[in-house]
């Protein structure tokens, strides 16, 4: 299946020199992307990248740009997100076979993503990038009013041991 943003870049095409690559998605990209997210909209998405061939595989380092709209976890008001993001990605050709070679990384490593074939497909790394910067939990300044009128407590009222405190409390006053 055919991602909603692909934008394959052929592996011949690749060299040791670092090539620019930027892409953009279009309209109905960015609405199939918000539905696959469940993000109530993709205003904007945009990767400037450079690829080029190292001996692990193929680099692709730079930005993912987006603009999305998000509903609150709480209220579902729309919560607009500008993401800017770092990419740091290596390519490696799948290998075929049960082979679990281990792979040694060092602090300067690249995240990898295995590909088949002969291209990498550009947008669908930028479409997860973006994905993976989302607030898996977004809140609205409204969100800590609507839970307070509830009756849900925040992470500060809650005292867990409140129970063992008057519990220590009639231990102290106990008697010996």
């Amino acid at each position: 299946m055919t991602p909603e943003f692909s934008r394959p870049e052929r592996i011949d095409t690749i060299g040791a020199g670092e090539r620019g690559v930027t892409i953009t998605a279009e309209p109905a990209e960015r609405a199939a992307l918000a539905a696959r997210f469940g993000l109530l909209a993709v205003d904007r998405l945009e990767a400037s990248l450079s690829v080029r061939r190292e001996a692990g595989g193929i680099a692709v380092r730079g930005r993912v740009a987006a603009d999305v709209v998000q509903a609150c976890t709480v209220t579902d008001e729309p919560i607009p997100v500008t993401i800017d993001e770092t990419v740091a990605l290596l390519f490696v050709e799948e290998r075929d076979g049960g082979e679990d070679d281990e792979i040694e990384l060092d602090v300067g490593a690249l995240d990898t993503i295995p590909y088949e074939g002969g291209a990498i497909d550009l947008g669908e790394a930028a479409a997860e990038t973006m994905a993976l910067a989302l607030d898996p939990f977004p809140r609205s300044a409204n969100a800590a009013a609507v839970l307070r009128e509830a009756g849900v407590l925040s992470e500060d009222e809650v005292k867990p041991l409140n129970a063992l405190a008057a519990l220590g409390d009639l231990l102290k006053n106990k008697p010996s």
